[in-house]
């Protein structure tokens, strides 16, 4: 069946959190020696990661932890919890690093996003994005001038339920108009993003790279499945 439908996952697949040299300032450890570069690449993965756990938690972060991407405030209190189980002396400099992940202006694109959505909009073909994420993401893409590229942003704090849940994606098939069968959702997480294949959605994955090793990923999903 053809494609007439394209499902996008926001962190690691459109845009990702990445550090440049004012992150320095932030990642100061006790000793008042910066983190190395292989640290705070480990913060953004943890900042970033689409599943998983990387820290223990106590029973009521536990809970913040499993509603973070329900509810804005839980999901400060378990990545501030994480930051300080990586090693964030301070309750200051864990907020402003929290801060930079809150940001929908910290967020790099990837190289051939803003191609892909514009060749999808030239064919018509409707564009949603579906995120795991506390936070509205719309101004990351409207300060571009993408917002009119995308047609539906289906974003789990605001809908009830997170990936790979299937009501989060039929949510997105329903605000498009769409048959599950006829889409396909793309995405850095085979276990999150992936669940729309429960639903008879095509899946696509791509690897969250650094923006500067990933130029053209999504172009070759197009171009996979025709559309490019």
């Amino acid at each position: 069946m053809t494609v007439t439908a394209v499902l996008f996952d926001f962190s690691g697949t459109l845009f990702r959190l990445e550090d440049d040299e004012s992150w320095a300032d932030d990642l100061v450890g006790e000793d008042g020696q910066p983190f190395d570069v292989h640290e705070t690449a480990e913060i953004i993965r943890r900042m970033t990661a689409p599943v998983g756990q990387s820290v223990q938690f106590d029973a009521e972060g536990q809970i913040a932890w499993e509603q973070r991407d329900l509810d804005p405030r839980q999901h400060r209190k378990a990545y501030l919890e994480v930051l300080r189980h990586f090693g964030v002396p301070t309750v200051r400099q864990a907020e402003r690093l929290y801060g930079r992940l809150v940001d929908p202006m910290s967020w790099t694109p990837y190289p051939d996003t803003e191609d892909v959505l514009k060749t999808l909009a030239a064919q018509r073909i409707p564009v949603g994005l579906v995120s795991n994420i506390a936070f509205d993401v719309r101004p990351t893409f409207a300060a571009r001038g993408w917002d009119r590229l995308v047609d539906s942003f289906v974003l789990s704090f605001e809908v009830g339920s997170v990936k790979p849940d299937p009501r989060i994606f039929r949510a997105a098939f329903e605000e498009l108009g769409v048959p599950a069968e006829s889409a396909l959702m793309v995405g850095d997480s085979a276990e999150a993003d992936g669940g729309a294949t429960a639903l008879g959605c095509r899946f696509a994955l791509v690897d969250p790279l650094p923006t500067v090793e990933r130029p053209d990923a999504l172009l070759r999903v197009l171009e996979r499945y025709e559309l490019g």
